[in-house]
Parts: C-alpha cells; sequence; structure tokens
C-alpha cells in the first residue's frame, strides 16, 4: 500500500522530472537496501571491507552520470539549474540512505575545489580532463578534511566576528619549504569518507598555526608517505558514512596543491558551507520524506481496537503534523538553495535551511516511531534506523546550536 502523499513540484522541466526519476531509481534499488545492511553490520571496519557493498555503491552511482557539485560556485541560469537538479538528487538519495548519499557527495569535494582553484593540471589530476566539479577520477574517493580533535563546530568561528573566540592551536598545520608545503598534525575521527578517500580536501592552519586568519585549503593525495589512519568510527547513526581521524607525518605536497590560500579562504570557505548545509537540507528533506511515507503506509496497514490505526483521530493529528512539517521544510531547502545558486550566497538563509530541515526529520522520524509503537522498537522495521540518522544530522556538518548562532549574527 503507498501513501496518499503526492508530487506537488511546480514547473519542473522533462529533464528535472527525468533526473529525478533516476536518481529516484538508484535510491530504491541500491541505497535502501545497501544501506540497510550496513547499518546492520555490528564492526565498522567490515562496512569498508574489501567484500562490502560499498564498493558496488561508488560504482553504480559513477556509471549514472550525475553530478551533485555541477555548478557550484557558478552564477546564471546554469547556475540555477544546476542547484534545482542537485536539490531533487540529494532528497532522492536522503530518501534511500542519508549516509551512503552523503558520502558520494563528499567524494567530489576535490575535484570541486581543483576546479575553483583554475589550475589545469590539479583540474586534470583531481576533477577529469572535462573539469566536472564534482567527479572523482581514476577510481579515487574523495574526503572533507574539516574538523580536528580539538575543533569541530569552532571552525565557522573563522567566518564570522560575531561568535569569534580564542580557538588555541590548531591540530594540522602546513608549513611552506621551498617549491613544497610540509602538513603535520591530525584530523579528527569525524572526516567523512576518512577511513576510505584516496584523496584529501585539506582544511588547515599556516605556519605558526594559532591565527585563525590563516587558514588554507590543500588537496592532498593520502597514498603520500607520512599519512596514516585509524580505525573508522562505530557510530549510532549514519552508520553507512564512513568516518575516521587521518593523522600527516611530515606529508610533502608541491605548492601547487595549496588551492585555497588565506587571504581567500573566508570567502571561499563561506561559500562552501553555504553549499554544504544547503545539501543537508536537501538530504534530510528526503529522511523525513521516507519516515513520513513510512508511518502512514503502516497506519493504514496496523489494525487497533478493531480499525486500521489512521482512523484513529490522535493518528491522524499527528500524521498531519508529520506532514506540514515536511512540506514547510521542502519549500525552505528548495527555495535557499535556487537563491544562493544565482546571488551572492547567503550563508544564514542556507543555516535555517539546514537547521529547519535537519530538525523536521528528527521529529518526524520520532513521531513514525510513535505511529509504529513497540514495532518501530524493533530493528525489523525501517523506522530506528531513519531515527538514528536523523539525529546524526543535527550534530554534523556544524551542529545546529552554533550554526544558529552564525546565523544569528548575520541577521
Amino acid at each position: 500500500m503507498e501513501s496518499g502523499i503526492i508530487d506537488v513540484e511546480i514547473g519542473l522541466s522533462d529533464e528535472e522530472r527525468a533526473v529525478r526519476d533516476t536518481a529516484h531509481r538508484f535510491a530504491e534499488e541500491v541505497l535502501r537496501p545497501v544501506g540497510a545492511a550496513l547499518d546492520r553490520l555490528p564492526d565498522p571496519q567490515s562496512v569498508i571491507g574489501a567484500g562490502s557493498p560499498l564498493w558496488q555503491v561508488h560504482e553504480k552511482y559513477r556509471d549514472l552520470g550525475l553530478d551533485f557539485l555541477e555548478g557550484v560556485g557558478q552564477v546564471g541560469p546554469e547556475a540555477l539549474a544546476a542547484a534545482r537538479l542537485r536539490s531533487l538528487v540529494l532528497e532522492e538519495f536522503g530518501w534511500g540512505d542519508a549516509g551512503l548519499g552523503l558520502g558520494l557527495m563528499v567524494a567530489g569535494f576535490p575535484g570541486m575545489f581543483a576546479t575553483m582553484s583554475g589550475n589545469p593540471a590539479l583540474i586534470e589530476r583531481f576533477a577529469g580532463a572535462d573539469g566536472r566539479r564534482g567527479r572523482y577520477t581514476r577510481h579515487e574517493i574523495g574526503c572533507w578534511a574539516a574538523t580536528e580533535p580539538d575543533h569541530g563546530s569552532d571552525l565557522i568561528n573563522a567566518l564570522d566576528s560575531a561568535v569569534a573566540s580564542s580557538t588555541g592551536r590548531w591540530n594540522c598545520i602546513a608549513e611552506r619549504a621551498g617549491d613544497e608545503y610540509v602538513i603535520r598534525g591530525q584530523k579528527s575521527a569525524w572526516v567523512s569518507n576518512g577511513s576510505v578517500a584516496d584523496v584529501a580536501a585539506l582544511y588547515c592552519a599556516m605556519a605558526p598555526g594559532d591565527d585563525s586568519r590563516r587558514f588554507a585549503i590543500a588537496l592532498v593525495p593520502l597514498d603520500l608517505p607520512g599519512v596514516t589512519r585509524g580505525k573508522p568510527l562505530d557510530k549510532i547513526g549514519q552508520r553507512t558514512l564512513n568516518q575516521g581521524e587521518i593523522f600527516f607525518d611530515d606529508v610533502r605536497i608541491s605548492a601547487d596543491c595549496v588551492v585555497v590560500t588565506p587571504e581567500t579562504y573566508v570567502p571561499v570557505s563561506e561559500s562552501v558551507l553555504t553549499m554544504a548545509n544547503g545539501a543537508m537540507s536537501a538530504v534530510f528533506t528526503g529522511v523525513a520524506r521516507a519516515a513520513l511515507e513510512h508511518a502512514v503506509d503502516y497506519a493504514k496497514q496496523r489494525v487497533q481496537g478493531g480499525a486500521p490505526i489512521i482512523r484513529h483521530q490522535s493518528v491522524k493529528a499527528r500524521l498531519f503534523r508529520m506532514f506540514s512539517q515536511f512540506e514547510a521544510a521542502r519549500s525552505l531547502s528548495r527555495r535557499v538553495m535556487a537563491y544562493n545558486a544565482t546571488n551572492p550566497p547567503q550563508l544564514h538563509y542556507s543555516i535555517a535551511a539546514k537547521v529547519v530541515c535537519t530538525t523536521a526529520a528528527f521529529e518526524i522520524a520520532s513521531g513514525a516511531l510513535q505511529i509504529f509503537g513497540g514495532n518501530g522498537l524493533s530493528r525489523e522495521y525501517p523506522i530506528e534506523k531513519l531515527l538514528r540518522d536523523a539525529r546524526a544530522s543535527m550534530i554534523e556538518d556544524g551542529c545546529n546550536d552554533v550554526l544558529s548562532l552564525v546565523g544569528a549574527g548575520r541577521l
């Protein structure tokens, strides 16, 4: 039985509908079943093991030809079209499995930064000959290495003086040595794709490393001498998204691999965070939709008191609150992503979309679990996984509390 939730999207082109439908099939046939299987593995090392279906997900995603990050940083009609497609695809991937969807997106971050650099050699090496921003080539997977053991959401402080504070010494530092940079230190266990990535988009402080205005972003192949990694993190939710720490012991890279210098770090990082928070809003709109659909379908099937529970007034009221919350979150996500693609990016709007949509995903998943009752607590049903995945979203990519302070500073 299917829910009564209908598609109320207005003005989608034939191309957009085709792309959305392709993404939905991939989410239904690949992401959902693989995500459920990986989530049940007790050891996170098994998720990234040689026989894991995780690798098939990456291969099949490449075959789709979709590009999450196409058009990032551009302006004009093409950028708007790309943002609309990105919103549709990310929602479908979130509907399928949020952790896998986020891992696929982050895999293209080095290619995105290489293209932004304008350096033909870096574009060829990290983004492919055609310079597509979301492509990861030669079967390489990228990671977004920003978070550190002593610095998580406070990394955003460097972007906003309204909440800036003493940050202490940074954990990962790059020092100039002739035509090279030498990288020392570590990134924390929260680096998405950290244990599987072949190349990192590395956020690091420039020596002496105690000034937030001296930050840079470098592309670092992770097969270089001096790179080691810890064990993948064992998490409550998004267990399909591998996260793990990376250590750098006198790792040498060419100076050309520093693609964002301290002089441009703040505007570039703000632009990337604006895009990433918008992407999070779309992914977790998909999670909210999945939870809502499961709840409606279950309420139509589950009989208590001699009738399907959807006939009970309390269940009806809960479902309609969930439905309204989902539609409002989706509308905000769509509008913010479209606006920021065609105008100077407004970080606080993107933050609002991320906070609203991740909160909606968690609250809708919690409401869905309540409708499932005792069955919702069982791993035989999908709701408890959606609840765990949604809970993680309120901390990742900047925890909602800190992001809200940054957003408030822009009002």
